[in-house]
Order: C-alpha cells, then sequence, then structure tokens
C-alpha cells in the first residue's frame, strides 16, 4: 500500500503526517509523485499533471476522493464515518476535491523541495526503485 502525494504541496505533507499519525499499524508507505520511484511505478499519464493523491493497492490505481475513502476505511475507528462519502457519485465528489486541488498552493502554499522524512520516518517512504 504506497500512497503517492504531492511532495512540495503543504496540505499533502500536512496529510502525510496525518495518515503516518493516524496508521497504528505501520502498513501505510509514501512517495512523493516528484520521486524516482513514483516514475518508475505510475504510468506516464499519472504524472503529467499532479493534482491528486494516487493509492496503489493490489496493483489497483484509486485517486482523488476514492482515494482518500479507501484510506479512511484502512484507518478505521472514526474515520469510518467518512465513508458515507460513498453515497455521493464519484463525479460530484471529484468535481470537490479538484477545487481543493486547484487552490492547494494558494491556500496553504507550497516548499521549494520535496519533504524529506526524518531518520524515524525513512522506511515509511519510498524515494528510489531501490528504496
Amino acid at each position: 500500500m504506497i500512497i503517492f502525494f504531492d511532495g512540495v504541496c503543504n496540505l499533502c505533507q500536512s496529510s502525510v503526517l496525518y495518515l503516518i499519525k493516524s496508521d497504528k499499524k505501520k502498513i501505510l508507505k509514501f512517495s512523493s509523485l516528484q520521486s524516482d520511484y513514483a516514475k518508475g511505478i505510475l504510468p506516464k499519464s499519472e504524472l503529467v499533471c499532479i493534482e491528486s493523491i494516487i493509492f496503489l493497492n493490489d496493483n489497483k490505481l484509486y485517486k482523488k476522493s476514492t482515494a482518500i475513502l479507501k484510506l479512511a476505511k484502512i484507518l478505521g475507528g472514526w474515520h469510518n464515518i467518512l465513508l458515507i462519502g460513498y453515497c455521493i457519485p464519484a463525479c460530484l465528489r471529484d468535481k470537490l476535491y479538484d477545487i481543493v486541488a486547484k487552490n492547494r498552493y494558494k491556500w496553504f502554499g507550497k516548499k521549494d523541495k520535496c519533504m524529506v522524512p526524518t531518520k524515524e520516518l525513512r522506511n515509511r517512504f519510498k524515494t528510489s526503485q531501490k528504496g
């Protein structure tokens, strides 16, 4: 289970840190969409426009709101409340997702470089085909 995220986006980085904290079983791995690992794993079409979180689970890619709902189910607990989102058609959920994605730098800012994990978290991140 790997979550691909925009490594320079403040909102995305905060979301990754939240997922790390909430993933009590430590089963989620992370990789920025700008990394060599992402470039080697994901189809090139997914890397043209980095405006979606991508969740790879069992060789299936989930994007946008569906990725978030899949992650909510994995986290369990109070996150299961979010699963009510499945009652909303994906096209409508994704329209809302797109609004946030298009404005994320303006609303939350961005970094000059991708997030660098701490020593304690390094084993949860994939940056190259080797790692």
